[in-house]
Parts: C-alpha cells; sequence; structure tokens
C-alpha cells in the first residue's frame, strides 16, 4: 500500500499552505487538493514520491 500523508484545515486556503508545505519538506506530491466533500473542514493528501530508478513498491502504481 502506498504511504499517504493527510492534512485538514478550516479553510481552503489554510489547507493549501499546509499540504505545499508538508510536500515541500517530505519531498511528497499532491494526491488530493483540498477538499470540503466530507463536511468536516478542509481535507487534503499528498503521497511520498519513490526515488528515481527505483520500481515503485506493490500498490504504489
Amino acid at each position: 500500500m502506498a504511504i499517504r500523508y493527510g492534512v485538514q484545515a478550516d479553510t481552503r486556503e489554510e489547507c493549501m499552505r499546509a499540504l505545499t508545505e508538508l510536500c515541500e519538506r517530505l519531498g511528497a506530491q499532491p494526491a488530493l487538493l483540498p477538499s470540503d466533500t466530507f463536511g468536516n473542514g478542509w481535507l487534503a493528501r499528498a503521497k511520498r514520491i519513490p526515488p528515481a530508478g527505483r520500481a515503485p513498491e506493490p500498490g504504489q502504481q
């Protein structure tokens, strides 16, 4: 299974800022841009970027 990181915030702007910071610090990429679909604030997700030249682990395609 692929590793995922999550961000939750009160506003879309706050969630986007946190997602951007998370991706920069962890070398990740957005997997789900900020969404309020769940009705409990804004949620975003990021996933780890596999090292270059290395095949993705099962479930990370």
